[in-house]
């Protein structure tokens, strides 16, 4: 079942962030339990290539691949589309031109104005002649766009009413620097924005997500209805465990 899918039901999905540009830290992935990984090319080293790399990769391990692209220009969520990602992650949406542009670049007609290539690994390679790959392409691809500061949690309400967003993504770093409290994420200026705003999308029929920098607060993101659940990064992740080992074993 897709995280699409899941998140239909009701269901929550979990995923850390990738910046190693690495296939074998993603296939580990598929033997943890994660739903997802996003791909980070807006933070980090992933290129274009790489990232088409690690999006094989997923696919065979049994996660999805989503790609966090660096804007909302429409050539990277074109080339995060068409290299076969499950989605994109688009930052600093802050009014609702800002998702109509997203949607616009990340949907075919007549949702949206997608360049078409059937051609790529998205489009199987013209092996099947392109057929239904528009329609299918509009089905399964989700659109997650991240609310990353006060202009656009102050327009959240007008940015529900674009058609074709997946996920609304509450970015707490950016809203804590928004908020005059950098980095702060657990300060209660910040949790209120952020349950405010989960309060508000969720009212609306909205799947929110978020990000948690440890389980503690990805416990309290659950509580407040997030669904689509990123979970630290994996060089962090990697760096946490090792320095847990060696802090054990070495006093």
């Amino acid at each position: 079942m897709s995280i699409k899918e899941k998140l239909k039901k009701g269901e929550i999905v979990v995923g850390p962030f990738v910046i190693i540009p690495s296939v074998t830290m993603v296939d580990t992935l598929g033997f943890s339990g994660m739903d997802f990984c996003i791909l980070d090319t807006e933070h980090g080293p992933l290129s274009i290539e790489t990232a088409n790399e690690l999006v094989i990769a997923s696919h065979a391990t049994g996660i999805s691949p989503i790609i966090r692209v660096g804007s909302k220009e429409e050539w990277p969520i074109l080339r995060a589309l068409d290299i076969g990602s499950d989605g994109v992650q688009v930052p600093q949406i802050n009014t609702k031109s800002d998702a109509e542009k997203v949607i616009n670049a990340a949907k075919y007609s007549p949702l949206g104005n997608r360049g078409v290539s059937i051609f790529t690994r998205a489009g199987k390679y013209f092996s099947s002649e392109g057929k239904n790959h528009t329609d299918e392409q509009n089905d399964k691809t989700m659109v997650i766009v991240h609310i990353e500061g006060e202009e656009g949690l102050n327009n959240l309400d007008s940015i529900m009413e674009v058609n074709g967003i997946d996920v609304l993504f509450l970015g707490p770093y950016d809203i804590s620097q928004s908020l005059g409290v950098p980095g702060d994420v657990r300060n209660p200026i910040v949790e209120k924005a952020l349950k405010e705003a989960s309060i508000n999308a969720r009212d609306n029929g909205r799947v929110v997500g978020s990000y948690a920098k440890d389980i503690e607060m990805a416990k309290w993101l659950i509580d407040q209805g997030v669904q689509y659940l990123s979970v630290n990064v994996d060089a962090t992740i990697y760096m946490q465990a090792c320095e847990n080992i060696a802090k054990q074993l070495k006093g």
